[in-house]
């Protein structure tokens, strides 16, 4: 069984996933136990109406209080503000994002962990648009917007990353910390300037391909508004970076 002597930890924010929760927790103890990696997973659920703060609170009753944290946080403040509050409460030296709504399969994380050992990088980013990473579920219209947008994305900023837009990553918690705070962008698009941040950094990305499952139980939050939100900040990191 591979141990070291680091500790990871999860953060994952929360908003209207009470029927996803109990499934990615599951998962995430299952792979994290079976690797004998040293782990916590910190909930950061920002005012869910539909009661994902309840089943967080029956999960952390199954699984300790030890291995389930959890920080809620009163409304829905953005995901780059969940990612920061969730650090302030981390005690791992590696942070790992992942998504709540079952895109993201958390068999990946010991293959993350692996190789970040490996080659000791900075950041291990989950990649769809790389070897055999690929997408499930979508619609040829959503597939077309995601490889536009990572297509445009490196044409414009060169990130040394194959998949920009991707939320599946592993950082060296002061890694992440500093590349927050180069940050200036909100909503999806911040995802692609932490690569960006981080290349302006200096700091080593390694990648392993994944598979992407679009969500069964919920709704997409991305509409419209995110999509031209996207095309605006796109812009602005082109024009600055």
């Amino acid at each position: 069984m591979p141990t070291n002597a680091h500790k990871y930890s999860i953060l994952l924010p929360t908003y209207n996933e009470r029927d996803n929760l109990p499934i990615i927790i599951w998962l995430i103890v299952k792979y994290m136990k079976a690797s004998g990696y040293e782990y916590e997973v910190i909930v950061i659920d920002d005012g869910s109406p539909d009661g994902t703060l309840d089943v967080a609170k029956d999960l952390q009753g199954i699984y300790g209080e030890d291995k389930i944290i959890l920080r809620p946080r009163g409304s829905k403040l953005g995901l780059g503000t969940a990612y920061i509050h969730g650090i302030k409460h981390a005690t791992g030296d590696f942070i790992i994002i992942i998504d709540a709504d079952l895109s993201h399969h958390p068999k990946f994380i010991p293959e993350f962990i692996e190789l970040q050992q490996k080659g000791d990088y900075d950041i291990v980013s989950g990649t769809r648009y790389a070897g055999e990473g690929g997408v499930y579920g979508w619609d040829f219209k959503r597939k077309l917007i995601s490889r536009g947008a990572n297509y445009l994305s490196q044409v414009l900023l060169r990130p040394n990353a194959s998949d920009l837009t991707g939320s599946f990553r592993l950082y060296k918690k002061d890694v992440l910390e500093k590349c927050i705070a180069s940050c200036v962008s909100k909503g999806y698009v911040f995802q692609m300037e932490m690569l960006v941040r981080a290349r302006q950094h200096g700091y080593t990305i390694a990648e392993v391909p994944i598979t992407f499952v679009d969500r069964i139980y919920g709704t997409s939050k991305l509409g419209g508004t995110e999509i031209v939100q996207f095309a605006k900040n796109l812009l602005y990191l082109f024009a600055t970076t």
